[in-house]
């Protein structure tokens, strides 16, 4: 059995991004022997149920999740050429009151926080973030995004405000996705880990 588990993935729900379909993702994942699998459609949840579902068939563990976008001001602001810029941001429920958090995050994006895509902002997060894990993000998270526009210090902020949120559950997240920017972000995320003492995991 395989102790890897994937913990960012795109279901057909992640349109023009996810490949895999709900009903194969833990089939495949029992077939490379795998205990668990984790979801984490664009901005939605759609999935989750009938992915439970189907984990349930297989008797593979399932983990609920969402690739958040995270608004750079507050939610509330809707500005051209500002606000159409955001953050994405992994975040999956260890429990039922982290699933819950995530249902009102990802329906708050929906409601009050729409502008291009369903956006949460910080202050959302700091409200309903009980029960969460949450990892860095890929390329366009907003950690990785002040490393490839050269600025450290920023990028050290950033991991700084959400461990001080996330205590225990917040990782850096690494890929190896064959973009040469990702091999450099990936040594810098390292070198972050080791100041900043938060740990790192691998998607």
């Amino acid at each position: 059995m395989s102790d890897f588990v994937h913990l960012h993935v795109h279901s057909e729900y992640s349109l023009l991004d996810g490949m895999c379909r709900i009903k194969d993702i833990p089939k495949r994942a029992k077939e490379l022997g795998m205990k668990a699998i984790a979801i984490t459609d664009h901005g939605v949840m759609f999935g989750c149920v009938s992915f439970f579902e189907e984990c349930q068939k297989e008797g593979i563990k399932p983990i609920i999740g969402c690739e958040v976008y995270v608004a750079p001001r507050s939610r509330m602001n809707k500005d051209v050429g500002i606000d159409d810029k955001y953050a994405h941001l992994i975040l999956l429920a260890k429990n039922k009151e982290g699933y819950q958090n995530l249902i009102k995050l990802v329906s708050e994006g929906f409601t009050t926080g729409y502008y291009y895509k369903p956006r949460i902002d910080l202050e959302l997060l700091e409200q309903y973030s009980e029960g969460l894990v949450c990892l860095s993000g890929c390329l366009a998270g907003s950690i990785n995004q002040a490393i490839l526009n050269d600025d450290m210090e920023k990028a050290k902020q950033i991991a700084l405000w959400f461990k001080n949120l996330f205590k225990d559950d917040y990782y850096l997240e690494i890929q190896n996705n064959g973009m040469p920017e990702q091999v450099m972000v990936n040594q810098k995320l390292i070198m972050l880990s080791k100041q900043l003492d938060i740990p790192l995991v691998a998607t």
